[in-house]
């Protein structure tokens, strides 16, 4: 039955995308309390034409896309944890659901190795982190490993070499340092196994810049990117820490944050309390843009490419607690969803400045948390 419904959600959007190019751009929006993925079509423009929505389960929320664009893994956060696979089509961007497969925990994040072979999962909740197998058809396995970090793990990358694996603990302000076997998918600690980050700092997110050299790490409680350095060990050091903020910001430093839905986690007003939550470079990485919800703002950061250093550029007013945003695979345009917000933005990107301009905003399901963006030449 369910793969009925999953052919009939893509025929609508076959229908409703009609008449494009061959070439064309999908966003995603996983909608976590609907339980489904909003698809829409990105015009030349920027501009988004909202197309079918495809179940899977609440609280849908992280996403990720294989290398070879071929396929979709949503994770659902409530039990039966659960990874759902989405072929996606080429022409129409229309997803059919190819199958479920078992995750070991609720994860606020997943990504793949770089050759889309295995599934990394995080574990705030849990304090884990775990490897699934993943088919030649998209199916997600049984976890083939799955181990015991520290408190609230937030995510979970390979670096460009895909021969290590890092893993940001917003609960001990510590970063994760894996060796990563493609052949195999086993992770093992590497020499040393964590990069210890000043208390209070509350590491979230993370991204690789394209030589490799550098890592830049969201900081969710202080609203700072640090910036890391990668050696050819696999091993990370601080050069340097940045506010995402404007320096008159009224925001103050902010505490871990229980798991929905755990006694106790809105112990106390948290309306001045910094929230910053997700990170994304530019195609050309001449600037970095951080989300922070509690001011619901994407926050323009200027890198320098040779030392990694960052410096604050600007502040830009977005959907209301922006918790997931993408930037578009040729570095023109972003969108961006709000947890609170009944639509989702998308924007300009000025190459020169990389100032942020509102193009249009457009219906959205509840708790819109998570965008990927697929481009087909």
């Amino acid at each position: 039955m369910k793969r009925l419904r999953s052919w009939a959600a893509a025929l609508v959007a076959v229908f409703v995308f009609t008449g494009q190019a061959m070439a064309a751009t999908f966003v995603y929006v996983s909608n976590a309390d609907e339980g489904d993925i909003g698809l829409y079509l990105m015009r030349a423009d920027g501009s988004l034409q909202p197309g079918a929505r495809y179940k899977a389960e609440k609280v849908v929320m992280p996403m990720a896309v294989s290398r070879d664009k071929r396929f979709l893994v949503a994770a659902v956060r409530s039990k039966p944890y659960a990874a759902y696979t989405y072929s996606i089509h080429r022409q129409s961007g229309a997803l059919q659901l190819v199958s479920t497969g078992p995750l070991a925990e609720s994860f606020p994040y997943i990504s793949f190795d770089r050759t889309s072979r295995w599934l990394f999962g995080a574990s705030y909740g849990a304090n884990l982190v775990s490897v699934n197998p993943v088919s030649t058809e998209g199916r997600i396995g049984e976890p083939a490993q799955v181990i015991p970090t520290a408190r609230n793990a937030h995510a979970i990358h390979p670096d460009r070499t895909n021969r290590f694996v890092f893993v940001p603990h917003l609960g001990t302000d510590q970063v994760f340092q894996f060796l990563f076997d493609e052949k195999t998918g086993k992770l093992a600690a590497n020499t040393p196994p964590v990069l210890q980050l000043k208390a209070g700092t509350g590491p979230r997110h993370l991204q690789f810049s394209a030589d490799n050299r550098f890592v830049y790490l969201l900081n969710e409680l202080s609203a700072t990117v640090t910036t890391l350095a990668l050696d050819k060990t696999g091993c990370l050091s601080e050069v340097s820490s940045t506010s995402v903020l404007p320096p008159d910001t009224k925001l103050v430093p902010g505490t871990p944050r229980l798991p929905a839905g755990t006694p106790g986690a809105m112990e106390r007003d948290r309306s001045h309390d910094i929230w910053a939550s997700d990170l994304h470079l530019g195609r050309d990485e001449r600037f970095l843009y951080a989300a922070e919800r509690t001011s619901s703002t994407i926050n323009t950061l200027h890198v320098d490419k040779d030392t990694g250093k960052l410096t604050y550029v600007g502040s830009t007013p977005t959907e209301k607690q922006p918790r997931g945003f993408a930037v578009g695979p040729a570095g023109r345009f972003m969108v961006v969803t709000g947890e609170k917000s009944d639509t989702i933005s998308s924007y300009s990107i000025d190459p020169q400045s990389g100032t942020l301009k509102l193009i249009g905003k457009y219906p959205t399901g509840k708790g819109a948390n998570w965008v990927e963006i697929v481009a087909f030449d």
